[in-house]
């Protein structure tokens, strides 16, 4: 039986007889490549007898597959120890030479010199644009709905710079360039030099390294103080010197702190005249435009939805010096989306880059406490690790890791909130009348908080923002509900399983913002989907655009969008009415009243889910991580005294919201 060192060494003659056959071939005259005789099929080297391919061969015989050789144990034996703590160094370095590649720099380059700014961005919703597994079902299903004649209108303004680079629509996250998965990364919008004025979302980005020119509002002021001082900041400019390497030019592109620049992608209307998103035509007609405040101005600065000014400080640290100070906008970008995906994925983490690649951090099982002391104190010896994480230092490095992720995903979660409460208000609650014999009729008046915009904006037919009443006697029983949720996560609406198999009643009075898509059938009818896509007769339906103006025939669209959302600063009043006959109990009465948010309903991932999720997650996890992610944003209370016909302005009272 060979031992492995045996192995070793026959492999390692093999390799070099082959080597110095090559380096032999290559010195002879030309005329053998022009002749074929290397591959000839009496070629001595290939030939069909050769010993180094037979089928008794040694190295492959049944005998040596059936010994201990490949065995779990010599496979990890304590000779191997050092090949296997050298393996995360390989794959770090691997993934670091990706990182510094030449047409799209990642945004882990730039953290170099603008943790800050990275910190906030590594979070947000534009650094999980492409990285969501809910996104990329959508757009992998209205491709497959459409015989793909969608193409990539959907991914372009996800991961400009996977388009450019010519990735696959329908490829794995975890077989894309690492900063293609950084979806709206640094380049996206500083390598951009053109004012466009288009709602496209498809952008030529300037191509180059490092030390290409990169663009802002500013112009290079900054920069050339920084290289007029490259004792102090110790940069360098030449791509042959050896030290920190910085840009060599900042291209002045004000654009970049205009709303028309986000118009290019927070606008999108399909070619078939669909309207899906309309952020931008919004804040177009808003009072915030007439009165000259951004979407950065709200978006990008010290508190989310509020435009109440931007911090002042250096825009970067130079090898721990800083720059002069000036006007700071954070690119955190507050919203109603979270991840539903592994912490080692996101947030954005060039040391967790370094460590392991995304699929061996799909294996680091952190919920179990994988590289807490309570953990590996206690797990048993014959524990069975995957491969990567069998070295305890390696799990204790990686949970070293996920234990900043989660503080900032924390903190995400609070500047989520910060946003909901500045765009939704939950306003005056009254109690009209209530009586043992009429029962009980009260309102509640939401508000959007903002000028900006409508609210929900944006993708508002899968926005949800919905009331959640529970009125108990009282004894603390329930008498009264609305807003709840049936056992799929769903509300009880048109659009849940339950209540299309009669299982769950319909809620009558639900009180939702939620936008319904409406779909054009053959014959001329209409009626709600999910998914905006028509049911044609043809066996290959496509998206096409349409051949004469639907405006100047008074023709329906294929399928259009119905709004419920509320215009800037108006009012939406909720009316709720309770039977008499559920008034069995003792008064008084008290509502319990939340004004609650999801990022996307979990009806859409059973629409989805049949092309598949990536990351290998089944459509429960991911509905299970959108309830989980239920935010509360107001909550109140309101007290139901009996006996009074009409009681408007009874007591209500403010709880702090949460989730």
């Amino acid at each position: 039986m060979l031992s492995i060192a045996q192995l070793r060494k026959i492999l390692v003659c093999l390799f070099l007889s082959v080597a110095v056959i090559g380096l032999a071939t290559a010195q002879q005259d030309d005329s053998l490549l022009a002749d074929d005789d290397l591959l000839l099929d009496d070629g001595d080297l290939l030939a069909e007898d050769d010993d180094l391919l037979s089928d008794d061969d040694d190295l492959l015989s049944d005998d040596l597959l059936d010994d201990d050789l490949l065995s779990e144990d010599d496979l990890y034996d304590e000779d191997d120890e050092a090949d296997s703590e050298a393996a995360p160094d390989e794959v770090g370095q691997a993934h670091l030479d990706l990182f510094a590649e030449d047409r799209y720099p990642s945004a882990n380059a730039c953290k170099a010199c603008h943790p800050k700014h990275y910190d906030e961005w590594s979070v947000s919703q534009h650094s999980y644009a492409q990285l969501s597994p809910v996104y990329m079902a959508f757009q992998n299903s209205i491709n497959s709905l459409t015989s793909n004649t969608n193409g990539d209108f959907c991914i372009r303004c996800h991961n400009q710079v996977g388009m450019n680079i010519g990735e696959s629509t329908f490829i794995s996250n975890l077989d894309r360039h690492p900063t293609s998965r950084e979806g709206i990364t640094c380049v996206v919008c500083h390598r951009i030099d053109q004012n466009y004025g288009k709602v496209s979302g498809r952008m030529a980005l300037r191509e180059g390294d490092l030390l290409s020119p990169i663009y802002g509002p500013k112009g290079d002021g900054e920069l050339k103080r920084v290289l007029d001082n490259r004792d102090k900041y110790r940069v360098v400019t030449d791509p042959e010197r050896s030290g920190r390497k910085i840009h060599t030019e900042v291209g002045h592109f004000p654009q970049l702190s205009s709303s028309s620049f986000c118009g290019t992608c927070h606008d999108v209307n399909l070619f078939n005249g669909f309207r899906l998103e309309e952020a931008f035509s919004e804040y177009k007609n808003s009072p915030a435009a007439a009165a000259g405040t951004s979407c950065q101005d709200c978006h990008m600065g010290t508190t989310q939805g509020v435009p109440d000014g931007y911090e002042i400080g250096p825009a970067a640290m130079v090898g721990g010096v800083p720059t002069e100070d000036r006007k700071l906008t954070n690119h955190f970008f507050a919203g109603p989306d979270h991840s539903v995906i592994h912490p080692g994925i996101f947030p954005h983490n060039a040391e967790a880059a370094a460590m392991a690649t995304l699929a061996d951090w799909l294996q680091f099982d952190h919920a179990a406490g994988w590289g807490t002391d309570a953990f590996e104190d206690s797990v048993s010896e014959d524990y069975e690790f995957p491969p990567r994480w069998r070295s305890i230092d390696d799990r204790y490095d990686a949970r070293a890791i996920m234990e900043r992720q989660f503080n900032l995903l924390e903190w995400a979660k609070t500047k989520r909130l910060e946003v909901l409460q500045n765009g939704y208000l939950l306003e005056d609650v009254q109690l009209i009348s209530a009586s043992k014999s009429r029962g009980v009729h009260f309102t509640v008046d939401v508000k959007n908080g903002t000028d900006g915009h409508n609210v929900p904006t944006g993708f508002d037919a899968e926005r949800l923002i919905w009331l959640k009443i529970d009125v108990t006697d009282a004894n603390g029983n329930v008498v009264f509900y609305s807003g709840d949720l049936d056992p799929n996560g769903d509300l009880r609406d048109t659009h849940s399983l339950y209540v299309h198999d009669g299982l769950l009643p319909l809620d009558k009075q639900l009180f939702t913002l939620q936008s319904r898509f409406i779909t054009r059938l053959v014959r001329g009818g209409e009626r709600e989907q999910v998914l905006a896509i028509n049911t044609s007769p043809d066996p290959l339906p496509f998206v096409r655009p349409f051949t004469r103006s639907l405006t100047l025939t008074g023709q329906p669209a294929g399928a259009r969008k119905h709004r419920q959302t509320i215009p800037p600063l108006a009012t939406r009043v909720a009316n709720y009415k309770i039977p008499a006959d559920r008034l069995t109990g003792p008064g008084p009465y008290t509502a319990d009243i939340k004004l609650m948010s999801a990022m996307v309903p979990v009806n859409l991932i059973d629409a989805i889910q049949y092309v598949g999720f990536d990351y290998g997650m089944s459509a429960r996890q991911i509905a299970d991580q959108i309830v989980a992610g239920h935010t509360v944003i107001w909550e109140k209370t309101l007290s139901i005294p009996m006996g009074a016909a009409a009681v408007a302005g009874a007591p209500e009272e403010d709880k702090t919201a949460g989730d």
